[in-house]
């Protein structure tokens, strides 16, 4: 009979350890490959903002890039500078690159519609964000705020403050969130002989071109006491104009964002209300929202996110610097 030392026994024990070890290992390989399992690539994904001149698709867009890459994938996002066409090449590029799915904003709910089929076509799923295309049927969901009732939250306000007004509508037909606000606006103070739009015009959804476009109102002597911007860089270009003529006459100004300038604006005095998106929030639905869809799943067409207006007498209750 041998006798083995314990330094023996132990060294035996561990070889056998090792050895079973290398055997599982082997095993698991073998069975990767026997049924076909390849390693996790990250996946691709895309994204198009009409601007990113605004910072609310920036924070958007970190939303979904958020989602995306805690599950280990890739967010290409591009700035089509409000230039469809341009868009349209952007989308075109993505597809070529392969992308699992595409975050879509469009400069022009109408004219993004041949991008729109070259995605089917491509069997990429398209998810509409912030606002909707016109041929809704091309996308797989729409994933934006109650813009409409973002209208009435302001028309609401500005009747409680004033028993009558002339209003300045600052819009942008092309881009249907601001169409929806705008109705929204127009049917709550609908069949009010108090309440009179003296003038509508398109003005960019930018700060720039909506001061342009104030100013030409007002050099042409157009008097009221309201101004409905589209968004808050539109209300905040209606102040710019209003403040570089040093108006001392109380109009009131209203927006739709809840951004930090605009609620900087209604703390400064100038912005008597925005109502608040939550760009984040649509971000992060959005993503998780595409997940579902890739993993099988069945999602919503229509997933519409709540806004809330803010004014200087609810003020203090929301974060000046952040968005909601």
């Amino acid at each position: 009979m041998i006798k083995l030392s314990k330094k023996r026994i132990k060294f035996l024990i561990l070889t056998k350890f090792i050895l079973v070890l290398v055997l599982l290992l082997v095993g698991c390989s073998i069975l990767k490959n026997v049924l076909n399992f390849p390693d996790k690539k990250p996946r691709k994904f895309g994204a198009t903002y009409m601007t990113m001149n605004n910072p609310y698709f920036e924070i958007l867009n970190d939303g979904i890039k958020e989602v995306i890459e805690a599950n280990g994938d890739i967010l290409i996002t591009r700035d089509p500078a409000q230039d469809q066409q341009k868009q349209n090449e952007q989308i075109y590029e993505m597809i070529e690159e392969g992308v699992a799915a595409i975050f879509l904003n469009p400069v022009d709910w109408i004219e993004v519609e041949p991008a729109l089929i070259a995605c089917k076509k491509a069997n990429i799923p398209v998810f509409n964000v912030d606002t909707n295309v016109y041929h809704t049927e091309h996308v797989v969901s729409i994933i934006a705020s109650d813009n409409y009732n973002a209208g009435v939250q302001c028309a609401k306000d500005m009747m409680s403050k004033l028993p009558k007004a002339d209003i300045v509508i600052l819009d942008q037909p092309i881009i249907n969130s601001i169409n929806l606000r705008i109705q929204g606006f127009i049917d709550t103070i609908k069949g009010n002989d108090n309440y009179r739009v003296v003038i509508q015009r398109a003005a960019g959804g930018e700060l720039e071109v909506a001061m342009d476009v104030m100013n030409d109102i007002l050099d042409a002597g157009i008097a009221f006491d309201v101004v409905m911007g589209g968004n808050d860089p539109t209300a905040i270009g209606a102040i710019a104009a209003l403040e570089s003529r040093h108006m001392n006459k109380k109009v009131l100004i209203y927006g739709v964002d809840g951004s930090p300038d605009g609620k900087m604006m209604i703390k400064e005095g100038y912005l008597e209300g925005t109502s608040a998106q939550q760009p984040s929030e649509i971000g992060r639905i959005s993503a998780q929202v595409a997940y579902d869809y890739l993993s099988g799943k069945e999602v919503d067409k229509n997933i519409v996110v709540p806004v809330t207006l803010i004014t200087r007498e609810n003020l203090d209750e929301f974060t000046i610097d952040g968005w909601q």
